[in-house]
């Protein structure tokens, strides 16, 4: 990971109160049963001490009673395409402002991190609007998650680049693939991201054979890692899949067939490549999720179905592999990601396992399992307080009113107690 990553750069001013959380119950990331009776001192954005609620709060910090509410690390969404949802006029009505997609956009992210989700990374969206929003996040116009962004994505010429012009750079031959890796990392990108297949949600694209060459996948990954920065492939179809884990890549998104390789997963997990199963996509584009019905290719919806109980064996049999596994909502909208984590446990995980792909796991696939992802010492104080259980209710993970408390670097920036004055 380089030392001056983007994304941990424009990070705002941490909270300089020292706090001292108290009568928690744990949730540490880890996997570990849920612990009573814990407080957490948080100071200077980080997570100082983890300690018993019995002690006495150290002199000079703003006691906050958690009344038995579960703490846990803010929520981690490793895979999100942050583009910006806008509405379409009417006809007649003022056409849009290039730049009214970056208001939306911030307006999505403030309600992802008011529902619990701290970081997130884009894995692909349109012109340079996510780094303007987290250049202004940075300067203080408002607060949402930590974003970590590809910049473009690095694709071989293929008929995605004309469905999605401006999030592709298209690129042929290993030293202009190079070229492309070193063009992400000039605009800022915190890791590059390569389509080793084709696009599901593209007729035109096949996800086999894989749509990059061996000598080309490879260039970028030695390219990518020489400079410090971390690779996720775009993975479908088992060809490029395969290159994807042989050569190294250090995450594989979609990943749905999988399940037909065991020998894959089996190296995965013992080069500690993640998984990212990203099932609501499938949803979505299966028009099973409640939205509506007959916007996509009925060659493509039937696909989507097909891939979801691909992905729902995948995931089990990567767990069982010992693949570490996190949550990529690849969905609208962004504040719905938890909806991920339910579909996890819908596919097969346990909550606790969900709940870790959510925390320890997104970190891990992001490089900042140092910095994130668990309640340690040392840790950045990207905090959740929720009313209740999760593991016992992973539903209200959803429910607005039950994301008590968020904080970000240790500042308390969302949640129910600050609305309702509670603090």
């Amino acid at each position: 990971m380089p030392p001056r990553l983007p994304a941990l750069l424009a990070d705002p001013p941490v909270g300089r109160e020292r706090l001292w959380l108290t009568n928690a119950c744990l949730f540490d990331g880890t996997g570990a049963s849920l612990r009573d009776g814990v407080a957490v001192l948080v100071e200077d954005g980080l997570i100082a001490r983890v300690a018993e609620s019995s002690e006495t709060a150290p002199d000079g910090a703003r006691v906050i009673d958690l009344g038995g509410k579960t703490l846990l690390p803010g929520l981690v969404d490793a895979h999100a395409h942050l583009y910006g949802q806008v509405p379409e006029p009417r006809h007649g009505a003022e056409p849009l402002w290039p730049g009214t997609r970056a208001h939306f956009l911030a307006s999505d992210l403030g309600e992802m991190l008011r529902m619990g989700f701290t970081t997130v990374r884009d894995v692909g969206s349109y012109g340079d609007v996510v780094f303007e929003v987290r250049q202004a996040a940075r300067y203080g116009a408002f607060r949402i998650p930590r974003i970590l962004s590809c910049g473009r994505i690095i694709s071989a010429t293929s008929p995605g680049g004309r469905f999605f012009e401006g999030m592709y750079v298209e690129v042929d031959g290993p030293d202009q693939v190079r070229r492309g890796v070193r063009e992400q990392i000039r605009r800022g990108a915190d890791f590059v991201k390569v389509m080793t297949t084709g696009a599901r949600s593209v007729e035109l694209e096949d996800p086999d054979p894989a749509q990059l060459t061996r000598d080309e996948i490879a260039a970028i990954v030695d390219e990518a890692h020489r400079l410090g920065y971390r690779v996720a492939a775009h993975a479908e179809g088992l060809p490029g899949t395969e290159l994807a884990v042989e050569l190294g890549i250090d995450t594989i998104e979609h990943g749905m067939y999988l399940n037909q390789r065991p020998d894959l997963l089996e190296r995965m997990a013992a080069n500690g490549q993640v998984l990212v199963p990203t099932l609501s996509c499938f949803y979505g584009m299966g028009e099973l999720d409640g939205g509506p019905v007959g916007e996509w290719s009925p060659l493509l919806v039937d696909l989507a179905v097909y891939n979801l109980e691909q992905a729902g064996l995948t995931l089990r049999a990567a767990r069982d592999a010992g693949v570490t596994i996190a949550l990529g909502h690849d969905w609208h909208p962004l504040s719905n990601a938890a909806v991920e984590l339910l579909r996890m446990i819908e596919h097969g995980l346990s909550a606790s396992e969900a709940l870790v792909a959510a925390t320890l796991g997104a970190a891990s696939a992001l490089g900042l399992d140092d910095r994130i992802g668990t309640v340690a010492p040392g840790k950045l104080a990207d905090l959740l307080v929720v009313d209740g259980d999760p593991l016992a209710e992973p539903e209200f993970l959803r429910d607005r009113s039950r994301i008590w408390l968020v904080l970000r670097l240790g500042d308390p920036v969302a949640g129910a107690a600050l609305e309702g004055h509670l603090l």
